[in-house]
């Protein structure tokens, strides 16, 4: 199947071609009659004998060697480009039915064709025949996945930054980037179809990594894009509404996020309790779970959780806070990014290590020693500048939304807030008049712009936002000043034209994004340079530490 670059995405970095970068560079080839075996598909005479090194969706990845699995798309079926995979060297072709019939209505296929009802349900299981991606030797990297709404990212880069100051080798698959013990490469999807994911699993094997951490998002459920991936630790952050307009309903978007806490995903399961899914996640996983709760006061009692987060102090930006385990243990941990979201992210990713092996006594040296949860999370409560105090976040949902207002709020009297954020096109449009609400409640200053439109209007998405916020002011009486304003640019100019040097400025909902899809067209756009350059045409200061733990 014929792809263009997802929107948002980058180009690879110097080094790395889309063809390359997501697989070792030496695989052992497996016969196409083992793979037929694999599928319950006989493959007979010469054909058996053919060598696969690869697995490609992609007819512009395919490598010599690869099978080529040629799947029903949106427009076009991946038949249509089964030539264009041989010239590039596929030794064979999967697909179902519907690619069959393509197949023999066209010019004699030159490499054997297997069919199955639907490929989609091997690929996964296949790629990890044909990578060897986590073979039965234990030679492969511990894996620890992170699912939830909200906090995946943040809770990855922080189980990578603790795993490397335990002296561990590591990588990261993710919404921002990948590393794999080489250059980080952008991500296109935050979790990688199931060929990439084992042709990257296979890599870190290959270059001697210990450990990686990775987000697995409900899409890569799915769409089955983990299948034949198990995990040593699965962690739970939390569940609110959001990618609905594929789910449906919280119930299905649930039990889609449950499936990852089975045994044929994961050996054991870290789920923080702090809301009600998790409560439910916990009682119902098939895997044996360490529980987390973070929130003082919510159910169940402390005592009920294997750990909880008490003595939470402000330090800084940041918080200290203790961690009460089992039998005794005591771990001081500290974060330095704002929010009690991070507290809850510090948390569920040092029990998250623990649970994958590691040692109280060495974790809590790691803690004290390396200060790994203040590691830079790209567009994650990115701080740009402290006077007025400027923050980019990626948070585009009505929870995500609310725990950043509340964490950037300034506590020196009469110290505004102001927000710019917008609501993404075809997506779940039930979530728009409710983030307005939220930002309403809890900003003095709402300024209403554009996100990603896609393929909207984007005055139709801006106008259901205003009506959520306008309505929340009339009805509550509250008195922030609610105002549209777009482009996007434009509306990062104005909330720097309105602040004050002790206001706080957040602008939400894209984080570390630098494309913006208005129509099918990509247009350059990160938040974090336009409010720079905003905050210093008006000459306020801005930080230039823009590190990246990588």
């Amino acid at each position: 199947m014929s792809h263009q670059n997802a929107p948002g995405s980058s180009s690879a970095p110097e080094g790395e071609t889309p063809t390359n970068r997501f697989r070792p560079t030496a695989v052992a080839a497996v016969h196409l009659d083992r793979i037929g075996e694999a599928i319950g598909v006989p493959v007979r005479g010469s054909s058996a004998e053919v060598s696969v090194t690869g697995i490609s969706l992609n007819s512009r990845t395919v490598e010599p060697g690869d099978l080529y699995v040629a799947l029903p798309g949106a427009t076009r079926h991946g038949a249509d480009f089964v030539s264009q995979a041989v010239d590039r060297g596929a030794v064979a072709v999967l697909t179902d039915d519907a690619g069959a019939r393509i197949l023999a209505l066209s010019e004699d296929t030159a490499v054997p064709v297997l069919v199955v009802a639907d490929p989609r349900n091997v690929v996964g299981p296949l790629s990890a025949l044909i990578y060897r991606s986590q073979p039965p030797t234990g030679t492969a990297p511990r894996l620890y996945a992170v699912t939830g709404t909200n906090g995946k990212t943040t809770t990855t880069y922080f189980i990578n930054a603790l795993l490397r100051s335990l002296g561990q080798k590591t990588g990261l698959i993710g919404t921002i980037e990948i590393l794999a013990g080489g250059k980080p490469i952008p991500s296109l999807l935050t979790t990688p179809e199931s060929t990439d994911l084992h042709g990257l699993l296979a890599l870190m094997r290959e270059r001697g990594l210990d450990a990686a951490s990775m987000e697995v998002s409900s899409h890569a459920v799915s769409f089955q894009r983990v299948d034949g991936v198990m995990f040593d630790v699965a962690g739970f952050t939390n569940l609110t509404q959001d990618h609905l307009d594929l789910h449906g309903t919280m119930e299905d978007y649930f039990s889609t996020k449950a499936e990852l806490f089975t045994p044929r995903r994961a050996r054991a399961a870290v789920v923080t309790v702090d809301d009600e899914w998790g409560r439910r996640l916990a009682a119902t996983a098939e895997i044996p779970v360490t529980t987390v709760l973070t929130t003082p006061g919510a159910a169940p009692a402390p005592g009920d959780a294997d750990w909880k987060v008490t003595e939470t102090v402000p330090r800084g930006l940041g918080s200290d806070f203790t961690l009460q385990g089992p039998d005794g243990l005591v771990l001081k941990v500290h974060t330095g990014l704002p929010g009690s979201f991070n507290v809850a992210n510090a948390a569920l990713a040092t029990v998250m290590v623990l649970a994958g092996g590691m040692d109280a006594a060495a974790v809590q040296a790691a803690l004290d020693e390396h200060d790994p949860f203040t590691v830079a999370v790209p567009g994650r409560m990115q701080l740009v500048s402290e006077a007025p105090a400027a923050v980019v976040d990626f948070a585009h949902n009505t929870d995500a939304l609310a725990r950043a207002l509340e964490a950037v709020r300034s506590p020196v009297p009469g110290s505004r807030a102001i927000v710019v954020f917008g609501a993404t096109g075809q997506r779940d449009q039930g979530k728009r008049p409710a983030m307005g609400a939220v930002a309403a409640r809890l900003a003095d200053v709402v300024i209403v712009t554009d996100d990603d439109p896609h393929d909207e209007d984007p005055a139709a998405i801006r106008a259901e936002v205003m009506a959520g916020a306008q309505a929340a002011r009339e009805q509550e009486a509250l008195e922030c000043v609610i105002e549209e304003v777009y482009p996007r640019d434009t509306a990062i100019e104005r909330a720097v034209e309105l602040a004050e040097p002790h206001d706080t400025i957040l602008v939400a909902g894209r984080g570390h994004e630098v494309w913006q899809e208005v129509k099918g067209v990509n247009l350059v756009l990160d938040d974090r340079v336009e409010l720079r350059n905003a905050l210093t045409a008006r000459g306020f200061t801005v930080l230039q530490d823009d590190r990246i733990e990588s």
